[in-house]
């Protein structure tokens, strides 16, 4: 009965540190994916800002398609859907808004 109580024990312990860590470290891994997409349209947007192609200070994915500064459409990796055209940073702020 002792022996079986402290196996249990050990699990449970095992349980309350294992799971959290698998959660945090796979929320962080989507959070990565997600941050890597923004920060490449906010680079492509500057690029587009600081070349006088994109004149107002909200940029949208649509205008830099058309303008051939991202060339594969974004997608988004958690569901694998394609951003929105209308999808847009603000150059000011650094703001971004991706729309599925």
């Amino acid at each position: 009965m002792n022996k079986k109580a402290i196996i249990l024990t050990v699990f449970v312990i095992m349980g309350m540190i294992i799971l959290p860590t698998i959660y945090k470290v796979y929320k962080m891994h989507n959070d990565n994916l997600i941050r890597v997409v923004e920060n490449e349209f906010i680079y492509q947007a500057k690029i587009c800002y600081k070349a006088n192609v994109c004149k107002n200070n909200v940029i949208t994915l649509k205008e830099l398609y058309d303008n051939g500064y991202i060339k594969d459409k974004l997608v988004n990796p958690l569901n694998k859907e394609y951003y929105g055209e209308e999808s847009n940073v603000n150059i000011d702020n650094l703001k971004v808004s991706l729309t599925s």
